[in-house]
């Protein structure tokens, strides 16, 4: 009987591991689903305001606005951040502490939009250029 107590034990740990595995490819899917959105958001506000445009341009750039970064980060994480314009950087800063797992939420999303963390004491930020790549 201990024998299958054993196996079942075995078991119920691969599932916790599976389960862990799922969630950090569930919370990339997510990251990357917002900053596709992010993305489409600028192409189409784009658009609209310049008319069509041709396709070299389109994929070369224009400036990000706060409103695609905003909407880069579910409403959840939107409500933990302050995100303001300052000179040619969108600054991303907490108005608390995130936590780990917020944190690396917060930066998987940032560095999607070729954004970086600056270490800087209590003026920590997150920082994403305005002119796209």
């Amino acid at each position: 009987m201990s024998d299958d107590r054993e196996k079942l034990e075995s078991m119920l740990e691969r599932i916790d591991e599976i389960l862990l595995v799922l969630k950090g490819i569930s919370d990339d899917l997510r990251s990357i689903s917002a900053s596709l959105k992010s993305l489409a958001v600028g192409q189409i506000t784009h658009a609209t305001s310049q008319g069509p445009l041709p396709a070299a341009r389109e994929s070369s750039g224009g400036l990000r606005t706060i409103d695609e970064i905003r909407m880069s980060f579910s409403p959840e994480l939107e409500n933990l951040l302050t995100i303001d314009e300052r000179n040619d950087y969108i600054i991303i800063k907490p108005k608390q502490f995130l936590g780990s797992e917020n944190f690396a939420k917060i930066a998987s999303t940032v560095r999607g939009l070729g954004g970086e963390y600056i270490s800087a004491g209590k003026d920590s930020h997150f920082r994403i250029l305005k002119k796209r790549a």
